[in-house]
C-alpha cells in the first residue's frame, strides 16, 4: 500500500523520544481513501508517535463487504528503503511486483516484501473474490547496512505459534517466547496475531530492551488495564517484562515491538531515505521509468508520483 502523507518529508528516528518505562499512550487513527474503495484507518506515523521499533507505518482496514466492489485496487508504485508487511485477516490481496512475483496472500498468511535500493509492486483483491476484506499493512524502516540491499519477496504460508489457555499467537517477524518466524528481518524487533477468548486473560512474555504497541484488529480487549476498541494502537513505551492481557470478548491484536530505532530516516510518498536529496531522486527515477522496473499483468495505469512540496523538510523526532 502507498498514499502517505504527500507534503513536506519528514525525519523520524532517533532514540531521543523512547520513554525509558511503560507507559500507556493510546494513539487514535486517522482515516484515509486509499485507492477507489477503500478506506484505512492510519495508526503510524502519529501526531502523537512515529515508530515502534524499526515498525514506521500502519494501516488497519476492514472488515469491508466488498462483494459488490471491486475490493483493494492499488496500481503499481514504488519503494525504496523498507518492507512491507501484508497481514489479512479475511479475504485476499494478489501481489505482483517488478521481480515477477505473482501471488495471493490469504489470511495469517505472511507477504513479507522488501525494497532494499528499489522495487515496485500493485495490490488488489483478485477476481472473483471473497465478501469480507480484514487485515493491516504495516511497513519496517530498514537500517543503513541494508536499505540498498537487492529487492526480494518472501511468502511463507505457514508461520509458528504459540498457545497458553485462552490465548493463541502466530509469529508474523522476530521470536516470541521460542517461537520464530522464517520471515527475513534486518533488525531485532517482532510482530505477532493474538486472539483471545472471551473471559480468558494471559501474561505475554516481552523483551525490556523492546519498544511495543498493540492494535487491536476486532472485539473487545484490555491491555495491561486500558480498554480497547478496533482500530486502535496502544503505544507501550519499553522496560517491560510482561504484559497483561484481557478479553472482554472475542478479539484479536498485533503486538508490534523493536529495538528503538538508532537511525534517522525521512519518509514521502512511498520512499524512505536519509535525506531529502535521496527523495528527490527517487521520485525523478520513478517518473522518468529507471531503477524500479515493471510491474506486468495489472489492468491499469500506474501511480504517478505526486509533486514535492516547496518548503523546507521539517526534522521531527519519534514523537511530537
Amino acid at each position: 500500500m502507498s498514499e502517505l502523507d504527500q507534503s513536506a518529508p519528514t525525519v523520524r528516528g532517533g532514540r531521543e523520544a523512547v520513554p525509558s518505562g511503560p507507559v500507556r499512550e493510546l494513539l487514535a487513527p486517522r482515516e484515509t481513501a486509499l485507492g477507489a474503495s477503500t478506506v484505512v484507518r492510519r495508526l503510524l506515523p502519529n501526531l502523537g508517535r512515529r515508530m515502534v521499533g524499526a515498525w514506521c507505518f500502519v494501516d488497519h482496514y476492514g472488515p469491508d463487504d466488498i462483494a459488490d466492489e471491486p475490493g483493494m485496487q492499488v496500481p503499481p508504485h514504488p519503494h525504496i528503503g523498507l518492507q512491507t508487511v501484508s497481514w489479512l485477516h479475511q479475504g485476499e490481496v494478489l501481489h505482483r511486483d517488478s521481480l515477477g512475483s505473482l501471488q495471493t496472500v490469504r489470511p495469517r498468511e505472511l507477504g513479507l516484501m522488501t525494497s532494499g535500493r528499489g522495487i515496485s509492486h500493485s495490490e488488489e483483491s483478485p477476481r472473483p473474490h471473497a465478501r469480507l476484506l480484514h487485515g493491516a499493512q504495516l511497513w519496517v524502516a530498514l537500517p543503513e547496512a541494508h536499505r540498498h540491499t537487492a529487492p526480494a519477496f518472501e511468502h511463507h504460508a505457514r508461520l509458528p505459534e504459540i498457545t497458553a489457555g485462552g490465548l493463541h499467537g502466530t509469529v508474523i517477524l522476530g521470536e516470541l517466547d521460542g517461537a520464530t518466524s522464517p520471515g527475513t528481518t534486518h533488525t531485532p524487533l517482532v510482530g505477532v496475531d493474538l486472539t483471545l477468548r472471551e473471559g480468558s486473560t494471559a501474561q505475554l512474555p516481552l523483551e525490556p530492551d523492546f519498544e511495543y504497541a498493540v492494535l487491536t484488529m476486532d472485539g473487545l480487549t484490555e491491555v495491561d488495564g486500558v480498554r480497547l476498541e478496533p482500530g486502535s494502537m496502544l503505544y507501550l513505551g519499553s522496560g517491560r517484562r510482561e504484559l497483561p492481557l484481557r478479553a472482554l470478548a472475542d478479539g484479536s491484536l498485533l503486538l508490534l515491538g523493536g529495538e528503538p530505532f538508532e537511525e534517522k530516516i525521512v519518509m514521502w510518498w512511498n520512499f524512505i531515505g536519509r535525506s531529502t536529496e535521496e527523495i528527490v531522486q527517487a521520485r525523478s527515477d520513478w517518473t522518468e521509468g529507471s531503477r524500479f522496473g515493471e510491474v506486468h499483468g495489472y489492468d491499469g495505469q500506474r501511480l504517478s508520483a505526486p509533486t514535492l512540496p516547496s518548503v523546507p523538510m521539517k526534522p521531527r523526532g519519534r514523537a511530537g
